[in-house]
């Protein structure tokens, strides 16, 4: 069965390009691509026409086509190695805040975003 991705759904970013001296518009999901124009909107539209086509080619020739992040299913679990030191320097910070280490990792996690 194939899902048809709805590029409408990607995320979507458009910034002024003091290099080019342009707007350039980019897609998360399919970071090498790129779109430049004079105005926010023309690098918008130059940008979607582009990842439609590209989408299309990759489902004609049976390659995945990236799921917009928007869309995607997270569990909420992620496993991270950090070395010893750090994991100990962690626990106690969690301690002295009297959280666990999950508690507090998620609390610096929000705190940082």
């Amino acid at each position: 069965m194939t899902t048809t991705i709805d590029i409408t759904h990607y995320g979507y970013r458009v910034t002024w390009s003091a290099e080019d001296q342009e707007f350039l518009a980019t897609c998360l999901e399919l970071p090498s691509l790129s779109w430049l124009a004079s105005t926010q909107e023309e690098a918008l539209v130059g940008l979607r026409h582009l990842v439609r086509d590209v989408v299309d080619d990759l489902t004609a020739t049976g390659e995945p086509v990236p799921v917009p992040f928007a869309t995607r299913n997270y569990s909420g679990k992620f496993n991270l190695r950090v070395g010893e030191h750090l994991h100990r320097q962690l626990a106690v910070n969690a301690a002295q805040e009297h959280l666990s280490l999950n508690q507090y990792l998620v609390r610096r996690l929000s705190d940082a975003s």
